[in-house]
């Protein structure tokens, strides 16, 4: 699996990603343990300039390798949305929760929230802790609201290269 990095995401990244590029990360969106050989074959390069490219598209942060688990199985049962409203100075608190290993996605945004959150727990007793003793307890939180998952319906990581 292959992500673009946060910089990226949001506009600050200053690398520029061509069409072969683009290409290799959607093989690796594909399958991220297909083999170099196999991804220089459907792009028109030789393996080592992929294992170059692919390297260089790491070390930019323009994406990321990882496995991508079902937290169901892993023993994760409850995962929630919290969106955050923050007096002051947005910063310190999403740095503070990026900090946090239950927070899997922190993203300031525009609306009626000023910051989302993404939070993955073992059980309902770990997200009330989390979210009350340890999330409203920063500094600069005003208020949460929580949207607890019921049922994951989709999830992909394609949308990297569209």
């Amino acid at each position: 699996m292959a992500s673009r990095s946060a910089d990226s995401r949001n506009g600050s990244g200053s690398s520029s990603v061509d069409a072969v590029s683009l290409a290799i990360i959607e093989q690796l969106q594909e399958d991220g343990r297909r083999p170099y050989a196999a991804i220089g074959k459907a792009v028109g390069l030789s393996e080592a300039a992929v294992r170059q490219r692919v390297q260089k598209l790491l070390d930019q942060g323009v994406m990321q390798i990882v496995a991508v688990t079902d937290p169901l199985t892993v023993g994760l049962r409850r995962q929630a949305m919290v969106g955050i409203n923050v007096e002051g100075d947005l910063d310190p608190v999403a740095e503070a929760l990026s900090a946090m290993a239950e927070c899997e996605y922190v993203v300031m945004t525009a609306g009626s929230f000023d910051l989302m959150v993404e939070i993955v727990c073992e059980d309902d007793d770990h997200l009330l802790e989390t979210i009350s003793k340890r999330i409203r307890a920063l500094p600069g939180v005003r208020s949460t609201e929580s949207f607890v998952y019921l049922k994951l319906k989709k999830q992909t990581y394609m949308w990297g290269t569209r």
